[in-house]
């Protein structure tokens, strides 16, 4: 093959590289709505994430056992903070969001009467993400223990592995009620689906979520992972985090 050609391939492929380059985001559930939107709007500005979603404290595990994430987008900064602590993230988790709690049922009248209603012997069901594994869990629990009622419904808490199967269990009737993340009742696929009340915020600690680059990421991907943690705090995804109820830093 000729010189000219040859190098004019190479920069074609040089080029094909950067442009398929993809990263492999691991992302808490509750982000699942609100992150389409700011994936879509990262896609036009030509950079490629796939996303997966589940239950932060899990990818957490996985991360710490060598799984090949770019970026970790935890539902709190507890695991964050953890994977710096095993060097396997870099750099210093930064707050992309706050989140916030909402009790939802589909039975009418139910979420309006609060935590408290959910000491009713009626209420047979109540969906509570897992709390070793999901931040939202863990402030349902912290919830209904501040707010004195956790006792008299310990026995009803049907767990979720993440918020989002929390949700489901909400949605399809198996639980009367259930706590879920504001986010997720406010995307287009579920408003207007139950009804739903915000907790009282002084019932739970702020839950304040993070995001950091993982080792994989720093050694295969550094740009591009880079380039998707500044777009999630930049302005453009703010917007979006805006319209899902998040309180931004």
């Amino acid at each position: 093959m000729k010189a000219h050609i040859r190098h004019a391939v190479c920069a074609a492929l040089a080029a094909c590289a950067v442009a398929c380059a993809q990263i492999t985001v691991a992302c808490a559930a509750n982000m699942q709505f609100a992150m389409q939107g700011i994936d879509s709007a990262f896609a036009k500005q030509g950079g490629s994430a796939r996303i997966i979603y589940g239950a932060s404290g899990k990818f957490a595990a996985q991360i710490k056992s060598g799984a090949p994430f770019d970026v970790f987008v935890s539902a709190d900064m507890e695991y964050p903070d953890s994977l710096c602590a095993w060097k396997q993230a870099v750099g210093k988790p930064r707050v992309y969001a706050y989140g916030k709690l909402v009790l939802w049922s589909m039975k009418p009248g139910l979420a309006a009467r609060g935590i408290a209603g959910l000491a009713d012997s009626s209420v047979k069901a109540i969906a509570v993400a897992d709390p070793a594994r999901a931040p939202y869990g863990r402030e349902s629990i912290r919830a209904l223990k501040k707010a004195g009622v956790y006792d008299a419904v310990s026995r009803r808490l049907v767990f979720g592995e993440s918020i989002g199967q929390a949700a489901q269990y909400i949605v399809s009737g198996s639980a009367d009620a259930g706590f879920c993340a504001k986010a997720i009742v406010l995307s287009p696929r579920m408003q207007g689906t139950g009804a739903w009340a915000e907790v009282d915020s002084s019932l739970y600690d702020r839950i304040s979520q993070g995001v950091v680059v993982c080792r994989y990421g720093a050694d295969n991907n550094p740009s591009l992972s880079q380039k998707f943690v500044a777009f999630l705090l930049g302005e453009e995804a703010r917007a979006v985090l805006g319209q899902y109820g998040y309180a931004l830093p």
